[in-house]
């Protein structure tokens, strides 16, 4: 399975439900996700993984080309953290 179209119609046949049920329920979980990463609340899905913010504080870098000092703005980033069981599984 490569992308959201595989991973619906194999639900799909799996389950019985039809792709565009299905399709739906896909954007609505990744929604959720979306909303609750935004609000910096971590999401656990059991026996897969966690989804947290994580924060990169501001720091020094150099312009590659100049060999300058530049600041680098502090930002965020979605972290995941593979479950044990998954972990077990690869």
């Amino acid at each position: 399975m490569a992308g959201k179209a595989e991973l619906v119609e194999r639900v799909a046949e799996l389950t019985g439900y039809p792709k565009t049920q299905v399709a739906m329920t896909y954007d609505l979980f990744f929604e959720l996700v979306s909303e609750a990463l935004a609000e910096n609340d971590k999401v656990t899905v059991p026996n897969f993984g966690t989804f947290q913010i994580s924060k990169r504080p501001a720091r020094v870098g150099r312009n590659p080309a100049t060999g300058e000092a530049i600041t680098i703005s502090a930002s965020k980033s979605v972290r995941f953290k593979v479950s044990k069981n998954l972990k077990a599984m690869l």
